[in-house]
C-alpha cells in the first residue's frame, strides 16, 4: 500500500458513543458503545495504516482494547499535541471542541508510530502506582494543615496521617506482590534498580506510565517522558530551549531520581560537573542528567544488560 493509497482514521470518544472518520475520502461513522462490532468491521474494511484515539482518561479503554484484538494499530495521543496541531492549521478555534475529523487530519499528516498498548494487568498496575502517588499528595496536605492547625482540630489531622501512612505502606505491599508475580516485571525492575539513583518508586512508575520503555530510541522516549527539549523561536527570535508535554509523573519522578544520582551515580555525578563547569545553571544541568538518566534506563532494558559504571547513554 503507497502513501496515497493508505488510510488515516480518528476516533473521537464520548461519554455516548465513538465517532470515527477517515482520510483521504472524508467517510464518517458512529457507533454506540454497545455496537463496538459495526465499528469494528468498518475499520477492517478500509484496513487503516493508523488509527487516532484521544488519551480521555478512561472512555477509551475498551475501544483501544477491542483495536488491539482486532489487530489494528492505534496510538492514543495527548489532547494537547492534537490541539497544538489543529490550530497551528486553522481546524479549530481555541473553544472549539477536538473531533474525528482533526483526529484523522492529525493522523494522516503526522503519523504517529503504533503504541504499545497496556494489557488488564499494565492498567492495574499503573491505577495502583497512581493511587499511591494521590496518598502522598493527601499526606503532605495533611502534613502542612496539622503545622498551623488548631488544638481542636489537630487529633483529627493527627488520626488521618496515621491512616494514610498504613495505606501509603499497603499500596507499597500490593505492588511489590504485584511485580513478583509476573517474571518480565520482575526482571525489568530488577534491571531498574540495579542503576544507583533508581529505587522502587521510579521503577515502578516508568514500568507502569511509560510502558514503551526499552521499545523505542532516546528520542522519542525522550519526547515521551517530557524530557526532550524544545526550540521557543519566532523570526530572528531565539528563545530558551525548554522541556514541555509528556508525562508528567515520569517526569516527576526523573527529577528526584536524578537528584539522587548526581550524589551516588558516578555517570550522573560526571555528566552534572561537566556541566556545570561549563557555566550551565543548576537546573540545566539537572535535566540533562534526567533525560541521560532515562536513555540509560531505556538502552539497559532494550539490551537486557544490567548496570555498570561503564554504561552510558
Amino acid at each position: 500500500m503507497t502513501d496515497q493509497e493508505a488510510t488515516y482514521v480518528g476516533i473521537d470518544v464520548s461519554k455516548q458513543r465513538f465517532d470515527a472518520a477517515a482520510l483521504p475520502g472524508g467517510e464518517t461513522m458512529s457507533a454506540a458503545y454497545a455496537d463496538l462490532n459495526s465499528l469494528r468491521a468498518w475499520l477492517e474494511k478500509r484496513g487503516p495504516r493508523i488509527v487516532v484515539v484521544e488519551a480521555t482518561g478512561g472512555y477509551e479503554r475498551e475501544l483501544v482494547a477491542m483495536l488491539a484484538t482486532a489487530g489494528l494499530p492505534v496510538a492514543v495521543v495527548n489532547p494537547r499535541q492534537v490541539r497544538d496541531f489543529a490550530r497551528a492549521t486553522g481546524r479549530l478555534a481555541k473553544t472549539d471542541a477536538i473531533d474525528a475529523r482533526v483526529l484523522a487530519a492529525f493522523a494522516e499528516a503526522i503519523r504517529p508510530e503504533p503504541r504499545p498498548l497496556r494489557d488488564e494487568d499494565g492498567e492495574a498496575l499503573r491505577q495502583r502506582v497512581a493511587r499511591r502517588r494521590q496518598l502522598i499528595e493527601m499526606r503532605k496536605a495533611e502534613a502542612s494543615r496539622l503545622e498551623t492547625a488548631a488544638a481542636r482540630v489537630r487529633s483529627d489531622l493527627v488520626e488521618h496521617i496515621a491512616w494514610l501512612d498504613a495505606a501509603i505502606a499497603k499500596a507499597d505491599d500490593d505492588l511489590d506482590g504485584m511485580i513478583r508475580q509476573s517474571p518480565l516485571w520482575r526482571a525489568d525492575d530488577e534491571l531498574l534498580q540495579s542503576v544507583p539513583g533508581v529505587g522502587p518508586v521510579l521503577s515502578r512508575t516508568l514500568l507502569a506510565e511509560l510502558p514503551e520503555i526499552g521499545r523505542l530510541d532516546r528520542r522519542k522516549i525522550a519526547a515521551l517522558a517530557g524530557v526532550a527539549p524544545f526550540n521557543r523561536d519566532s523570526g530572528k527570535m531565539r528563545g530558551t530551549r525548554t522541556i514541555w508535554g509528556g508525562r508528567a509523573s515520569v517526569r516527576s519522578c526523573l527529577y528526584m531520581a536524578a537528584m539522587s544520582g548526581v550524589r551516588f551515580n558516578p555517570v550522573l555525578r560526571d555528566a552534572y560537573r561537566r556541566l556545570s563547569d561549563a557555566g550551565k545553571p543548576h537546573k540545566v544541568a539537572l535535566v540533562a542528567c534526567m533525560r541521560k538518566l532515562l536513555t540509560i534506563l531505556n538502552a539497559m532494558l532494550r539490551t537486557r544488560t544490567p548496570w555498570t559504571e561503564t554504561t552510558v547513554a
